[in-house]
C-alpha cells in the first residue's frame, strides 16, 4: 500500500464521487468528503474504513470552500490529493443557451476546479509531492450536440490540467483529468428523463440508446471511473493527461 494521504473528494455525496471516496478510503488514505448535501456526505462517510470527515459546502461558493479548507488543514494539514468531482450539465440547443446556463456551467465545472487547484497546489510543491484529478467528461475531447455550454467548460478543465501540469511537472506534483462517458449515476438519471421527456420515449428506452452509444454496449461503472483515479495517486509518471473511462467512445 501506497503511504496514507489526505485526500479532498468534492461532490462527494453520490457517484462517481462517492466512489472514488470509498475507493481511496479502501486504499488507506483520509478522505475529506465535500458537497452540498450534509445528509448524503453522512452517508457515504458511514459506509466509509478509514478516517474520513465531512464538509459541506458548494463549491461554486468561494468563501464556503474556503471555511471548509480551513477546518480540514486545522485537523489534517494540507490537501495532498485534490479530486476536483463536483459538476453538472444542461441541455439546450446552442441558440437557446442563456447567458445564465453558461455561466452557470462554467463556474461550477471549471471556474470552481481552477480555484481548488489554485488553493490547493501551494502546499503540494512546496512538500514536494501531490495528485492533482479533475473529473472531466468524454466531451472535454470532443464536440456533442445540445450541450455547447457544458462541452465548453470540461474543454477548459482539460485545458486547465494541462496547463497546470506543465507548470509543476518538476515539482513532484501530478495533476491529470479523468474523462468519464456515460456512467451509471444521477447525473446520467437525470439525462435520461430529459431524453424520454423531449424523444417521447420511455426512461428505460433512453437509458438503453445511451448504453448503445459506448462500444462496450453498457454503461461505465462509478468504481471503473474511481480506479482510474487511484491509478493516477500511485504513477508519478502519469501528468497532464485526459485518462478517458468511456468504453471506447474516444480513442485518444
Amino acid at each position: 500500500m501506497t503511504d496514507a494521504r489526505t485526500c479532498l473528494v468534492t461532490g462527494a455525496g453520490r457517484g462517481i464521487g462517492a466512489a472514488v471516496a470509498a475507493r481511496l478510503s479502501a486504499d488507506g488514505h483520509r478522505v475529506a468528503l465535500l458537497g452540498r448535501d450534509a445528509g448524503a456526505l453522512d452517508r457515504v462517510r458511514a459506509d466509509l474504513p478509514g478516517p474520513t470527515m465531512t464538509l459541506p459546502a458548494d463549491v461554486t461558493e468561494a468563501a464556503t470552500v474556503e471555511a471548509a479548507l480551513g477546518r480540514l488543514e486545522a485537523e489534517w494539514g494540507p490537501v495532498e490529493v485534490l479530486v476536483s468531482n463536483a459538476g453538472a450539465g444542461t441541455a439546450a440547443p446552442l441558440v437557446e443557451t442563456t447567458d445564465d446556463d453558461w455561466s452557470r456551467m462554467l463556474e461550477l465545472n471549471l471556474t470552481a476546479p481552477f480555484r481548488l487547484v489554485r488553493r490547493t497546489l501551494p502546499a503540494m510543491t512546496a512538500q514536494g509531492w501531490g495528485r492533482i484529478v479533475v473529473v472531466a467528461s468524454v466531451v472535454a475531447k470532443r464536440g456533442e450536440a445540445q450541450v455547447a455550454a457544458y462541452t465548453a467548460a470540461k474543454h477548459g478543465a482539460l485545458g486547465l490540467v494541462r496547463a497546470a501540469a506543465a507548470e509543476v511537472a518538476r515539482t513532484g506534483v501530478t495533476v491529470n483529468a479523468v474523462c468519464p462517458g456515460y456512467v451509471d449515476t444521477p447525473m446520467t438519471d437525470g439525462t435520461v428523463a430529459a431524453i424520454a421527456a423531449r424523444s417521447g420515449r420511455s426512461q428505460e428506452e433512453a437509458r438503453a440508446a445511451l448504453a448503445r452509444r459506448q462500444p462496450i454496449g453498457r454503461l461505465v461503472d462509478p468504481a471503473e471511473v474511481a480506479e482510474a483515479v487511484a491509478f493516477c495517486l500511485v504513477n508519478a509518471a502519469v501528468t497532464g493527461q485526459g485518462i478517458n473511462v468511456d468504453g471506447g467512445t474516444v480513442q485518444s
